[in-house]
């Protein structure tokens, strides 16, 4: 698989265990960028940062992943970075809002990060960015 550090990923997510350990499996292949909570994912975006992938937990204080992905599809310079959600949930009423929201993907935690690897390089290819 393709590896590029010019591909930014922001990582949003309340847990500093899934932080760290997605930050330090993604590292590897691309520039990785953590947020503790939704809030703190917009004010960096709000700073004219640009990510090429975001990856968000549904379920955060402050602001959850859904309100986030809201966000994000509201803005017209972020309309082609993929969203991707984790959650526990395997409701399919929560996987239903989270699309209609505009997700690109919705993993189930717990999973392998080699898999959300996969998925990230499928949605950078299906946006044009691989």
């Amino acid at each position: 698989m393709s590896e590029n550090q010019q591909i930014t990923i922001l990582i949003v997510d309340d847990e500093l265990s899934i932080r760290k350990l997605l930050e330090f499996f993604l590292k590897k292949y691309f520039s990785v960028v953590t947020a503790s909570n939704g809030k703190e994912a917009k004010n960096w975006l709000d700073d004219a940062n640009y990510p090429d992938i975001v990856i968000a937990d549904l379920n955060m204080p402050i602001m959850n992943g859904l309100d986030l992905t809201r966000y994000i599809r509201s803005e017209r310079k972020f309309d082609d970075v993929p969203v991707i959600i984790l959650s526990g949930s395997e409701s399919d009423e929560v996987k239903l809002e989270c699309s209609e929201a505009g997700t690109s993907d919705f993993i189930t935690k717990p999973f392998r990060p080699e898999y959300l690897h996969t998925i990230i390089i499928e949605k950078l290819k299906d946006s044009g960015k691989l």
